[in-house]
C-alpha cells in the first residue's frame, strides 16, 4: 500500500483511495459504463460510482465474473445499480454490437470510462489483424466511443449535465517507441517490443482524449475528454510476465498502490466538481499531471484519430 503522497492543489495524494475522491458527491441519475469492470480498478470504480447512485454498466468478456461483481455490490449496497453488458473491445464486431444492444435499451449515458486493458502480452493479432494490445486498449475503445459518442451528446443536452469521457492510459506512454505510435508498423512482428507495444497504445489513448477533447470543444459539446494515470498498482495486468508478477506479489504490497488507491484518479476525473470543465488533460493521483512532449504532440493526434477513423471502417 502506497502510504507517503503528499497532497496536491486538489487536496488528494497518491495514497487518497476511490471513496476518499468522491466523498459526498451525489451521482443519482447518471448512468456509466466502465469497461474492464470484473476486476481489478474497474470492478472497485464501478463500486465507487454504485455507492454514490450511479446505474453502471459494465463493458466486460466474462459474464460469469460480472455477476459475480454484481452480486457483491448490491449484497453492500442493496440498492445499487449495476448491469453486466458482453463486450470483446479486441473484436470490432463484438464492439459494434455492445454499442446497438446499449442504443436498443435507450438508456443515457453520461460518463464513458475506458478503462479496460491488457500488458506486456507476446505478439499476437486480433480477429481483426491488429496487434492485440493496440486492438484491445486503443482501437476498441476508439470505436466504442465514436459509436457512442451521439448518446453522450444527447444525455448532456437533454440533462444540462456535463458529461464525461475518461481514458485510463499509464505513465507506460512514456516507454512508447521512439516514433510514438508507429503507424507503418502496428502489425509488424519485427522489433516488437511488448512494453514497447503496451506505451504505444497507452500513448494513443491520450492522443484520443485530447484530440476528441479538441473536437468536443469546436462542437460547443458539453462533454470533456481526459487521460489518466491510475498509478502502479498490484493488478493482474502483469499476468504474462511472471517475474514481475512475483515481485509485485511481494515487495509490491509495500511500494505500489492498492486497489481501492489505484481507481482513486478514475473516480475523481469522472465525478468530482473539480474537473467540471476541464477537457483534454493528464491526470495523476488525482491532480493536473505533466505528460511527455509526445502525448502533447497534437499533430500526432490527429494523425492518429484519421488513421484510426478508416481503420474501423
Amino acid at each position: 500500500m502506497w502510504l507517503f503522497g503528499r497532497k496536491g492543489p486538489s487536496g488528494f495524494s497518491s495514497s487518497s483511495t476511490a471513496a476518499e475522491v468522491t466523498e459526498g458527491i451525489d451521482g443519482t441519475g447518471l448512468t456509466a459504463i466502465v469497461t474492464g469492470a470484473t476486476s481489478g480498478i474497474g470492478t472497485e470504480t464501478t463500486r465507487v460510482l454504485a455507492l454514490h447512485g450511479v446505474h453502471v454498466i459494465m463493458g466486460v468478456r466474462n459474464m460469469t465474473a460480472a455477476r459475480d461483481v454484481k452480486e457483491a455490490i448490491v449484497k453492500e449496497v442493496p440498492n445499487a445499480k449495476v448491469d453486466a453488458m458482453e463486450l470483446d473491445l479486441s473484436s470490432m464486431a463484438s464492439v459494434r454490437r455492445f454499442a446497438t444492444d446499449f442504443d436498443n435499451q435507450g438508456l443515457p449515458l453520461n460518463l464513458l470510462i475506458n478503462n479496460a486493458g491488457i500488458m506486456a502480452c507476446p505478439f499476437m493479432l486480433s480477429k481483426d489483424n491488429i496487434e492485440m494490445q493496440f486492438a484491445t486498449n486503443y482501437v476498441g475503445h476508439f470505436l466504442l466511443t465514436s459509436l457512442l459518442l451521439d448518446t453522450m451528446k444527447k444525455t448532456a443536452q437533454k440533462s444540462n449535465r456535463e458529461g464525461r469521457i475518461v481514458n485510463v492510459s499509464s505513465e507506460a506512454h512514456r516507454f512508447a517507441y521512439r516514433e510514438g505510435i508507429r503507424f507503418d508498423k502496428i502489425n509488424d512482428e519485427s522489433g516488437y517490443s511488448s512494453f514497447g507495444a503496451y506505451g504505444q497504445s497507452k500513448l494513443a489513448n491520450i492522443l484520443h482524449a485530447n484530440e476528441l477533447a479538441k473536437q468536443l470543444k469546436e462542437e460547443g459539446a458539453n462533454i470533456t475528454a481526459n487521460s489518466l494515470h491510475p498509478g502502479s498498482i498490484v493488478t493482474n495486468l502483469f499476468r504474462y510476465n511472471g517475474f514481475i508478477r512475483g515481485l509485485c506479489n511481494t515487495v509490491g504490497k509495500f511500494v505500489l498502490k492498492d486497489v481501492k488507491q489505484g481507481a482513486a484518479t478514475t473516480c475523481y476525473v469522472a465525478l468530482h466538481p473539480q474537473v467540471q470543465g476541464i477537457s483534454g488533460e493528464y491526470f495523476s493521483d488525482s491532480n493536473l499531471a505533466k505528460t511527455t512532449a509526445q502525448g502533447k504532440d497534437m499533430d500526432m493526434a490527429k494523425k492518429l484519430w484519421d488513421f484510426s477513423v478508416n481503420l474501423i471502417k
